[in-house]
């Protein structure tokens, strides 16, 4: 039977909505490189994790925009970290400019050939070159000593899994979460971070109970600045939803450091959200695409965005769409 026309109104009605909100969210990451612009030059390179790795189920939900905000967040509660980020980022000037590439660099060591997780990672090497100086506190830092760079991994490590983990489409088992922890310790060695946990358990310990952990000037201005952003209207009252989320998550050490109060009501009003942009945005495209480049197939139902026309034309005819 043929669809009736109010039907056919409706669905024209839920596809127009559904672009809004992926053309406000994308907007967001169009302020640096396009990620994997060439990653088709690379067919068949699994890259650093591959196909079958929990991390691109993880990084690939909606879920993983809660997650950056977190790591935002809890990144702040080092002193010499966040001193790094206040003495040297642009990200009053440019925050958009830092979210995309702070983006690609997550999305190329995910889910890029080798030759662009080895690109990408070189991009943060000469980026933290000049990262050096003092904190608040008179202690030296350097973004390329080892343990700064395990904050900032770890922690970053540490919230996607926990904001999939609250608001992903599944729970992950206690096997697929250390797998994912120790798929991720691949990254941060590229960088040189140590220590690099190997368990999910580890990880949120070594995190917890940090030594360096302590409020300063420059964590307020930061976790100021994430709370209020200058952000387009429209896009800040979802960003606002996805903020609260993130804050529900804290430890209770850094949300005493921080001087955030996690709420469980903003728990649940975050599931609603991030079920709401999987719904419009559907996976990440990121992840459509290196499964193209691999030869994979697409499982069905995840992906809503439309692939790259040479993504298209590239895909095997065992590639369609996985039962």
């Amino acid at each position: 039977m043929p669809d009736t026309l109010p039907a056919l109104t409706a669905r024209k009605i839920i596809a127009g909505l559904q672009d809004r909100v992926v053309s406000s969210t994308t907007s967001l990451f169009s302020h640096g490189p396009t990620p994997l612009e060439h990653t088709l030059d690379h067919r068949g390179d699994p890259g650093l994790l591959g196909p079958d790795s929990v991390s691109w189920r993880v990084i690939g939900d909606a879920a993983a925009f809660v997650g950056g905000i977190r790591a935002l967040l809890v990144q702040t509660a080092h002193p010499e970290v966040v001193a790094g980020v206040e003495d040297h980022s642009r990200y009053r000037t440019d925050p958009l400019g830092r979210l995309s590439r702070t983006s690609v660099y997550v999305t190329e060591t995910t889910y890029g050939a080798m030759p662009e997780v080895e690109a990408a990672v070189e991009t943060v090497r000469s980026a933290h070159r000049p990262v050096r100086g003092r904190s608040e506190r008179d202690r030296p830092y350097s973004a390329q000593h080892p343990e700064m760079a395990a904050w900032v991994h770890n922690v970053l490590t540490d919230s996607f899994l926990t904001a999939y983990q609250a608001y992903g489409p599944e729970h992950l088992t206690t096997t697929e979460a250390d797998r994912f922890v120790a798929e991720q310790t691949a990254v941060g060695a590229l960088l040189d971070a140590d220590p690099l946990p190997a368990t999910a358990g580890e990880l949120s310990k070594w995190i917890c109970e940090h030594p360096a952990l302590a409020g300063s000037g420059a964590q307020a201005h930061a976790v100021q600045f994430l709370r209020d952003p200058p952000l387009p209207l429209p896009v800040k009252i979802g960003y606002r939803l996805l903020f609260d989320a993130a804050v529900a998550t804290l430890p209770s050490v850094v949300a005493q450091t921080t001087g955030l109060e996690p709420r469980p009501r903003k728990a649940f009003l975050g599931r609603t959200s991030v079920s709401s942009l999987r719904w419009a945005l559907g996976s990440s495209p990121s992840w459509q695409l290196a499964l193209v480049r691999c030869g994979a197939p697409l499982p069905k139902g995840l992906f809503r965005q439309p692939l790259p026309p040479a993504a298209a034309a590239v895909r095997e005819p065992h590639a369609t769409e996985a039962d």
